[in-house]
């Protein structure tokens, strides 16, 4: 069928044939699939940078810059104080600039935010004292930040509503590659100095690389014409549907479904207030709580594996081994999530992966043999990166497109609070509690998690992104 104009009753939602009715009719062809590919290498990227705290940890102590644990809980020198200040920047990032993706564009956010972390991270490459690093080390994690939200709402902007969870879950996969990439050139280059300079300054800057393929991901990636219509450019929305409607019925080869009419973005303009005002501040609430919790959770273990598996005396080489082993099965829980993100509701998803954590992880903590830590810390990331899927899919759909990225950047925000402590929480459990001492505060962290979502959390698969928002 010819494809209808984008249209509606002027100040009123529930446009007939607008934008949101247009795009959840789309079958998932590979002009769909390209766009998510293309966002989530430039989300590659970001997962490196934000990942390689960890796995460059060791050589930082190594080279004298850091020690393992300081004698006051803010102590800036140890490695809790880099942990704290890559979420410090993302905190900064999501809570503070994440909204500039609602009044500047999808596109253009994703575009300079990525520019701006690979900057920053190579400039940190080059410092060799713990507060020149700690300081660059919190610019480029506001750039992170604003890409994490940006992304995310880029995602489930483009995708139909069938295909949302498994959209997120295949952004997810990619993303996570990054994780055993980091973790094998830190293995590989870590304990060396290649050139006279410092290992972990060469995983640092490999992941500055970033803003070389950002121009080609650019021109490969429209700006967001549910986006677009929510600000009124409706010429510009049509042109962009208009394109990608062809380009997925030639591909379909086959007639695509009419449009059925739906509630479509409202072109009023967007205010923070929205998100204190019903059904808005219930959601902001539960998201807020949960994300509190779910960085202590999934960062206490993600951002400390070498040096909890040292703890449990395993050497630097053998634990940056194990890690790396560990770190391959990142990108199997998004995998799986393909398969199942669009058949299980998002909050079960999310309830069962922390679930999973806080059993996998009780196990880990007893443990002393090598292939045992190994198992335990591959199931305990299956489930982190099964719940990151989840919850990254969620709270984009809690809200409004007008305020998506300003509301989304404002309860993620917290998570990255949360993780900033979380170096000095997780740095004094394990110097008082050891190990278990360090799963025992994950444990409970989960425990929040899961009730938060499940008690309080809405229904979103399979619903359209303003009709969730309604």
């Amino acid at each position: 069928m010819e494809n209808p104009p984008i249209t509606g009753t002027p100040g009123i939602d529930g446009a007939v044939f607008g934008v949101n009715a247009r795009m959840d009719r789309l079958p998932a062809t590979r002009s769909i699939w390209m766009l998510v590919f293309m966002l989530s290498i430039g989300g590659w990227f970001e997962f490196y940078d934000l990942f390689f705290t960890a796995y460059v940890g060791p050589g930082l102590v190594k080279s004298g810059i850091y020690s393992t644990t300081t004698e006051s809980f803010f102590g800036f020198s140890g490695l809790g104080g880099f942990v704290a200040a890559s979420f410090a920047g993302l905190f900064i990032g999501t809570s503070c600039l994440a909204g500039m993706a609602d009044r500047f564009g999808r596109k253009a956010v994703f575009t300079v935010s990525l520019l701006w972390y690979s900057a920053a991270t190579l400039i940190m490459a080059c410092q060799s004292t713990a507060l020149g690093i700690n300081a660059w080390r919190l610019i480029a994690g506001i750039g992170v930040g604003v890409e994490l939200v940006t992304i995310d709402t880029y995602v489930s902007e483009l995708v139909p509503k069938h295909l949302r969870g498994r959209a997120f879950a295949f952004v997810h996969m990619i993303q996570y590659s990054a994780v055993p990439t980091v973790a094998l050139l830190a293995w590989w280059l870590v304990p060396q100095a290649p050139f006279g300079l410092d290992g972990w300054r060469w995983v640092v800057i490999i992941g500055a690389l970033g803003a070389l393929v950002v121009w080609v991901i650019r021109r490969g990636v429209p700006e967001s014409p549910r986006w677009l219509a929510q600000q009124g450019r409706t010429a510009e929305a049509e042109e962009v549907l208009g394109k990608l409607e062809r380009k997925v019925a030639a591909q379909y080869r086959g007639e695509l479904a009419a449009p059925v009419a739906s509630v479509e973005p409202a072109t009023t303009k967007a205010s923070f207030r929205e998100i204190w005002q019903p059904p808005y501040r219930r959601r902001a609430i539960t998201l807020l709580v949960f994300n509190f919790f779910q960085a202590i959770g999934f960062y206490g273990f993600a951002s400390w594996v070498p040096t909890l598996l040292i703890s449990k005396g395993v050497t630097i080489t053998h634990s940056l081994m194990y890690a790396f082993v560990i770190a391959i099965s990142n990108p199997f829980g998004p995998l799986l999530g393909i398969a199942i993100a669009d058949r299980i509701e998002r909050k079960t998803l999310i309830v069962l992966s922390a679930l999973g954590i806080v059993v996998f992880g009780s196990l880990f903590a007893l443990q002393t043999s090598a292939a045992l830590l190994m198992l335990l810390g591959v199931a305990i990331t299956i489930s982190g990166t099964l719940l990151s899927v989840g919850y990254h899919a969620y709270q984009t759909e809690l809200f409004p497109t007008r305020v998506r990225a300003r509301a989304v950047g404002f309860v993620y925000s917290v998570s990255r609070l949360s993780a900033m402590f979380s170096g000095f929480m997780i740095a004094s459990a394990l110097r008082h509690f050891g190990v278990t001492g360090v799963f025992a505060l994950i444990s409970a962290s989960m425990i929040v998690v899961m009730a938060s979502i499940g008690i309080f959390g809405p229904r979103t698969n399979g619903l359209n992104l303003d009709e969730i928002s309604h």
